[in-house]
């Protein structure tokens, strides 16, 4: 029995007992805040900056960073914040000389960059994960995807864009464990496979969100992270989440076993392709240990 025959077997049995609710791998968005002071924005602020959908809750000026020898990436925009406070003005009659006083609202606005739009930062900036160790045949299996679609952490959620092919992640310290990463980065990179340019899969991009088409191709995508998940030795820590993803959209296509079994042939192929391997070749997939 190989690879994919095992972490098939195990995903069946996980549906069979039960599983448990799909959760997201990864934590939310932070308040913004300024690098600087550290305070958090308030108000419209915080609806202005959020509506970036950033990953990272740090943002300065251009000036702040300046200010500590980093700069700005080329061609990026900056956000609009703003600043007011009322302001008692004393009035003088020209005429009376009498002296009143008013309040008068100032607003003022600002133009901030996220600290991702910015190179030079302390590691600290970039929210970087001190303790997050990359697991080494994960970073292989990458590795080893000869075509793949560049892979960013800009945004806080985890998608594949067929348009401009790329893979996004939220940032490596939000996920709650390594094994979770390299879970979420394996299917995303699954669906890429999909393109058209590289395998053409039938129900890749074909429907909408829910549909028939798009839930088959989730299948085949998570399929085929457990798969790689099985392949690196890290299925044990991610089976049930995946199992419970698989059981999501199964549910949507009313249950048909059968498309499990079709799900996990159109996974190997997509593993198969990410590995360089090609149809029709010999794997020896008993030199990878699945526990």
């Amino acid at each position: 029995m190989n690879v994919y025959e095992i972490v098939t077997e195990k995903i069946v049995k996980q549906l069979q007992a039960g599983v448990i609710p799909w959760r997201k791998p990864w934590k939310g968005l932070e308040v913004p805040k300024n690098y600087i002071s550290g305070k958090a924005y308030r108000g419209i602020n915080v609806w202005l900056l959020l509506c970036e959908n950033r990953v990272n809750p740090f943002w300065l000026t251009f000036k702040q960073a300046s200010g500590l020898g980093a700069r700005v990436k080329k061609g990026e925009k900056g956000s609009l914040v703003v600043f007011w406070k009322l302001l008692n003005v004393e009035k003088v009659d020209s005429e009376s000389g009498e002296r009143s006083k008013k309040v008068v609202p100032l607003l003022r606005y600002y133009v901030v960059f996220n600290a991702d739009q910015i190179e030079g930062l302390p590691a600290k900036a970039y929210g970087e994960k001190v303790d997050f160790k990359p697991i080494a045949e994960c970073e292989k299996l990458v590795d080893g995807y000869k075509d793949k679609p560049e892979i960013k952490h800009g945004e806080n959620q985890a998608f594949y864009s067929p348009k401009l092919d790329y893979v996004n992640l939220p940032q490596k310290s939000q996920f709650d464990s390594e094994a979770e990463y390299y879970s979420t980065l394996f299917h995303e990179l699954a669906h890429s496979t999909g393109h058209e340019k590289r395998l053409s899969r039938k129900d890749f991009a074909a429907g909408l969100f829910g549909s028939a088409s798009y839930s088959k191709e989730e299948l085949v995508a998570e399929f085929a992270a457990s798969f790689l998940c099985g392949l690196a030795g890290i299925e044990v820590s991610t089976l049930n989440n995946s199992s419970a993803y698989i059981k999501n959209w199964l549910d949507k296509l009313s249950g048909d076993k059968y498309l499990l079994v079709q799900a996990a042939g159109q996974a190997q192929k997509a593993v198969d392709y990410i590995r360089g391997i090609k149809q029709g070749e010999a794997v020896d997939s008993e030199a990878v240990a699945v526990a």
